[in-house]
């Protein structure tokens, strides 16, 4: 650990919950240097939604390594990118009837959403965004505007302008869209008629807050009505996560931008992406770039998981089945320990359990990674014990990880029965 801790940034974070060093990994699970391996609830935030070290999508790419494949190429033209382009357009776009021009950014979420914003605002010739409470966008200047996390607005060092922020759906029971559009019809309410509005249809890192298709709908009527555009962050919770490819699908809103990053490029390599309609394509060329924005071999992966998983539903049926397995345990723990645990939070396989508190949330997480799983905490306060797994786990390996969480919660609420007593 000396070389980590004397060399490495403090703003490090992730290893801190979970100090060990790790050397390889498979699927779901994680190995040490010393041999001892862990389930993984993490699956890189998000970005390894078909596991690690997929052998399907490995074989793709090492195929392409050995025959000298472009590696970088900027905005070039190749055949790695081609590819990539037409299987998102035959086996995603085409089957939801979906029309989009496809911008390469540079390789982080955060930059997908700089992208769209000032898309939104040359397109419109307007600046204000709306965005919503606990809603998480990344950590970039213009995408933080778009944050609510307090943490990470803290870090910017400097005001942050540019958004204004309604309540989402449940926030404080405060209905946010009647707001909205009763301010939108009033010329003295404040607020500067938006470009855009942006969400996350499930809020990841907020706490797991689901929208439910009759607001969102009802947001879509809103900007519609008003010619404001509607930006789907489909980040973290697309690409499958929710059991739909995009979160937004059983709502059937079109939205006229959608960000998407994380596994997108299939084996956890970097990659983001603007989807816009063809009429919103505005850009001058080279007038939103990154040198990074040609990551050819995310390309050769995106497009084997686009092949290998999204030509059928099978695996829309795979995570449909998984997550089933994941709401029961949900249910059973809020029924067994009501000391604990306040509600269900989440859909599909970005679900998640709220407890009592944050620091009952980090117990559980402290406890189940000495047990052999790396599991995370979201919410405001950290109060969300989120399961996120590959979607790909076996039925048996996610009753591993599953059973490890019920026995580490139950330890949990024995310990603090007896510090009660």
């Amino acid at each position: 650990m000396e070389i980590f801790n004397k060399q490495e940034s403090n703003v490090k974070s992730y290893c801190n919950s979970f100090p060990v060093v790790f050397t390889s990994a498979k699927g779901c699970w994680l190995t040490t240097d010393s041999g001892e391996r862990y389930i993984d609830f993490l699956a890189g935030a998000g970005s390894l939604n078909y596991g690690h070290n997929n052998p399907v999508l490995k074989k793709a790419l090492v195929d392409y390594i050995s025959n000298d494949g472009i590696t970088h190429g900027l905005d070039m033209f190749t055949q790695a990118k081609a590819a990539f382009l037409t299987a998102l357009r035959n086996h995603i776009f085409a089957p939801r009837n979906l029309d989009y021009k496809v911008q390469f950014t540079g390789p982080t979420g955060t930059n997908a959403v700089e992208a769209a914003m000032k898309l939104a605002r040359k397109v419109t010739g307007r600046t204000n965004i709306v965005t919503f409470t606990n809603g998480f966008h990344g950590c970039t200047m213009g995408a933080l505007t778009a944050t609510g996390n307090q943490h990470h607005r803290g870090g910017a060092g400097t005001p942050l302008f540019g958004t204004s922020r309604i309540p989402y759906e449940g926030y404080a029971d405060i209905d946010g869209l009647a707001l909205f559009e009763t301010m939108l019809n009033d010329n003295s309410s404040g607020l500067d008629k938006p470009a855009a509005v942006l969400l996350e249809t499930l809020q990841g890192e907020g706490g797991l807050n689901v929208a439910s298709n009759e607001w969102l709908q009802k947001l879509s009527k809103i900007c519609k009505a008003h010619g404001i555009l509607l930006i789907v962050d489909d980040i973290q919770a697309g690409c499958g996560r929710t059991g739909t490819f995009f979160s937004f699908e059983p709502s059937g809103i079109n939205p006229d931008i959608v960000t998407l990053s994380k596994s997108i490029g299939g084996y956890g390599l970097p990659m983001a992406l603007v989807l816009l309609k063809p009429e919103l394509d505005k850009w001058l060329p080279g007038e939103h770039n990154g040198t990074f924005r040609g990551n050819n071999h995310a390309f050769v992966t995106a497009t084997k998981a686009i092949e290998q998983y999204w030509q059928n539903d099978d695996f829309e049926g795979h995570i449909a089945d998984r997550s089933q397995q994941v709401s029961k345990t949900i249910d059973r723990s809020l029924k067994q320990l009501s000391s604990l645990f306040v509600r269900a939070k989440g859909r599909g396989m970005m679900q998640g359990i709220e407890c009592k508190s944050g620091d009952i949330a980090s117990a559980i997480s402290r406890r189940c990674f000495e047990k052999g799983m790396i599991i995370e905490t979201a919410g405001p306060d950290d109060e969300v014990v989120k399961f996120f797994c590959p979607l790909t786990i076996s039925e048996s390996e996610l009753e591993q990880g599953l059973h490890i969480f019920e026995k580490a919660a139950q330890e949990v609420a024995n310990e603090l029965t007896r510090k009660a007593s």
